[in-house]
């Protein structure tokens, strides 16, 4: 007699967990649970972790993206929204590089500045005061120096340019020494030949040169304006 009521108390425990599972092919599916009123809801245990991974390696890639040193202007947003709002936008085609390259003289700068001096008194404790102090300004000025020739190097780098056809005048973007960018709005009637042997010059408005990559500027119309001919004087006998 008890081990009917025990098989009575099995086979009654097993009728609601065969209500859970769904047959289908002599395979038991795990996919979806019974609810109140004959609705099924789907467990998607196996589908959130892939898109959450998924969702993680975009997000990464975005991350590597805005890190990497790149030419040409950066896909998305800011592209995007100049070309929304009208007009011709030209992009300097290494203004990435040219940031970053700059921001890492600036820093290597500002620390031989003030740890060259500290690291240089500190070793050699024999040697003579002032081979240390001559040591220290040579790297001070070694530093300083490069700093300075890279500015002046790429300063007349254009980094954005706009112009809306039919107007006298454009914006650009040029990089300060703290590799920031810096507007400036220049009239075409300012634009000079450059008459100078310095490399990477396009033009010169208003006593400052400026470079525009002609292999990036696809707007020939603008690309002419930006790039006047020196006049030709003919004698006449």
């Amino acid at each position: 007699m008890a081990r009917g009521v025990l098989f009575h108390l099995v086979r009654s425990q097993a009728n609601p967990l065969k209500s859970m599972n769904f047959q289908s092919g002599g395979h038991t599916s795990y996919g979806t649970w019974p609810l109140v009123g004959g609705t099924k809801t789907d467990l998607n245990c196996a589908t959130q972790p892939a898109a959450v991974h998924k969702r993680w390696l975009s997000q990464s890639a975005t991350t590597q993206e805005d890190n990497k040193i790149s030419i040409g202007p950066r896909k998305g947003g800011e592209a995007g929204n100049d070309e929304k709002d009208g007009g011709v936008v030209y992009y300097g085609p290494i203004s990435n590089t040219i940031k970053k390259v700059k921001l890492l003289s600036l820093s290597t700068c500002c620390l031989s500045v003030s740890l060259g001096p500290v690291i240089t008194f500190m070793t050699s404790t024999d040697s003579n005061v002032v081979l240390k102090g001559a040591v220290a300004c040579t790297v001070i000025v070694f530093s300083a120096s490069t700093t300075a020739a890279l500015h002046w190097f790429v300063s007349p780098y254009i980094h954005k340019l706009r112009w809306k056809p039919g107007s006298d005048s454009f914006e650009v973007e040029m990089m300060s020494w703290l590799a920031t960018y810096i507007p400036k709005t220049i009239k075409f009637s300012d634009i000079r030949p450059p008459e100078t042997n310095r490399p990477f010059v396009t033009f010169k408005a208003n006593g400052n040169f400026y470079f525009v990559d002609a292999e990036h500027c696809h707007n020939k119309a603008l690309l002419a304006k930006l790039t006047p001919q020196k006049p030709s004087h003919e004698s006449a006998f």
